[in-house]
Formats: structure tokens, sequence, C-alpha cells
């Protein structure tokens, strides 16, 4: 047993090297396992419909809340942290995007980042097996980082990192090796109710309860429908997402500038407030070619700046 423990240790600390090596800001790792607490509140908020039209969240239950059926024989989480604060941000009194639509589309960033990790594990410690993941499968990212000690659950749902704060991109490599497994760290809110208080729609209805159906982001990117007269002049100035309870956040006060040019466009970052209403549809294929912001396609965004009046809010 002690030379599966100091093999678990070895092989743990040259995952956590070489996703430093990888760019990613933090790196802690867990047990494949169900996530026993988890379970009864995904049940709640589901059954209570705080997800609105987002339907795919009632498929794979089972596989969201054990990473062993979504990985056969899997025995370690890998949960990674990659800043997306942005070293420059839009122009102030115009529409506004969430600072993780700044550039190209993270997801295809960080899963080439993810098969070059798995592949040099492989490489380097032998028949592996596993499976990446960005933010695209049923995998409960946050509460996988904070069982790995990468930070905790704030009020607000995301997943705060003591160091750096909030904006981070979260990735799994789940696989099917036995590692050391780092420990959960407590839960720094404290009394702050920045978060909730600051919520333009009062979406978070609790201190940790998101009803996802009053979300901006939810309103601006997963619903199809008009969005509801109820939220007219509530929008915040936001045409893709929101990132009001993670600005207000002191925690990320702490927040640091990434390094990664991809993020960033710095022709949507100059974008002024008559040329986001201007906007024709080949102008949107082109700018966001390769950005978050085309899942709301130029419909959904022309939808989205209706709510927003002259002046950015």
């Amino acid at each position: 047993m002690p030379k599966l423990n100091s093999q678990a240790s070895k092989y743990s600390q040259l995952i956590k090297k070489e996703a430093k090596r990888l760019g990613f800001d933090f790196c802690g790792v867990s047990k494949s396992d169900f996530l026993s607490e988890e379970a009864p509140r995904l049940e709640k908020w589901l059954k209570e419909q705080k997800h609105g039209q987002m339907k795919y969240m009632e498929n794979y239950f089972d596989k969201r809340l054990d990473t062993r059926l979504l990985v056969e024989n899997s025995k370690s989480v890998i949960s990674l942290l990659y800043n997306y604060y942005p070293p420059k941000q839009q122009l102030t009194d115009t529409p506004k995007i969430s600072k993780y639509a700044y550039g190209k589309d993270y997801h295809e960033i960080i899963k080439d980042k993810l098969h070059e990790f798995l592949s040099t594990l492989k490489e380097q410690i032998g028949n592996i097996n596993g499976r990446a993941f960005v933010d695209s499968a049923p995998v409960l990212d946050k509460a996988w980082a904070a069982k790995s000690g990468l930070g905790w659950i704030g009020k607000n749902s995301n997943l705060i990192n003591k160091q750096h704060g909030s904006f981070f991109f979260i990735a799994e490599l789940i696989i099917d090796l036995e590692l050391e497994y780092d420990g959960p760290l407590k839960d720094f809110c404290g009394t702050c109710t920045k978060c909730i208080d600051a919520c333009p729609t009062q979406a978070i209805v609790a201190p940790y309860v998101v009803d996802g159906s009053k979300c901006i982001s939810y309103l601006t990117i997963e619903l199809k429908d008009e969005i509801p007269a109820e939220f007219d002049g509530k929008m915040g100035g936001w045409a893709f997402g929101c990132d009001v309870c993670q600005d207000v956040c002191p925690w990320n006060s702490f927040s640091k500038p990434h390094e990664q040019p991809l993020f960033t466009n710095e022709s949507l970052l100059s974008f002024t407030e008559a040329d986001w209403h201007d906007m024709t549809e080949e102008t949107f294929n082109i700018i966001f070619k390769n950005s978050a912001v085309k899942r709301t396609k130029y419909k959904g965004l022309k939808r989205n700046l209706k709510f927003i009046k002259p002046g950015g809010v």
C-alpha cells in the first residue's frame, strides 16, 4: 500500500507540473465518486423548475452525479482552472457582454490543451484511459473543482478561488488512474451578500441558490423565446451573459489579467453603442465567427439589444 501511495503522489505532482506548463492557473485532484451532497440539491433545483428551458439539465441525472458512470473505471477527477479576466474591457456606455466571451470560444482553446495534456500523461505514465471535459458534458464542474480544493462555491453559485477570485474557465480530465487526492476548502463568503443585493433580476433567490430562469445569462443566451416583459428595464445593459455577481464580489479584487491573446478581440472591445445597434447579420457572422457569442445567433442578439436603452442600460 505505501508503494501505491508513493506512486499516486508522484503521478499527482507530475500532473500538476504539466497543468502549469499548459497554462492552467490551478490544478486539484479528487476521487472519482458519487456526489452525495449535490444529489438532493440538484434534484430540488430541477423539481422547482429553476433551470427554465434548459431541459438538457434533466438528462443524464445519474451521470451528472457520478463520474464513474460517465467514464468507466475512472478513479480520479483532475480539475483545472484557466483565467479569463481581461487586461482590457469594453467601452463604457455600450451594450455589454460577459468577459468570458471577449475573444475566441474558450471550448476550442482549452479542449486542445486537454488533449495535449492527456497525450502527455499517456507518454509519461503509460496506458491510461480517460476523457477531457470543458463545460460540454454532464459534469458538475464547480462541485468537482471545490471538492479538489480549488475554491469554494459562493453565494452566487460560482466557484471562488481565494487567490484570484472567480473569473476562471473550469475543465476536467477524468481518468482511470489512482492519484493523491486534495481536500475541499472552507467557505470564505462569511456574512457578505453583495452578489445577492446587486443581482439586477433578483435571480439569487437565497444564498447559494440561483433561479436560472431569472438570470440575465439565461435570458440572453439559453432562452429561445422572447424575453418576458417583467425584465424590461432590469437587464442592466447586458446583451450576452452577465458578470454583475462576479464584478461586485470582493474576492475578485484579487483577479489578475490573463495572458492569452486569443481571449481578446480588439475590434469587439472598440464597438460603440451605434456599432452594436446597427450591426448587420453579415458583420455578426464575421465578428463572432469563432466566438461564444454565436450561440445566441444574430436573431437572439438583436432581441437582447431591444431591451437595452440608449446609454447602454
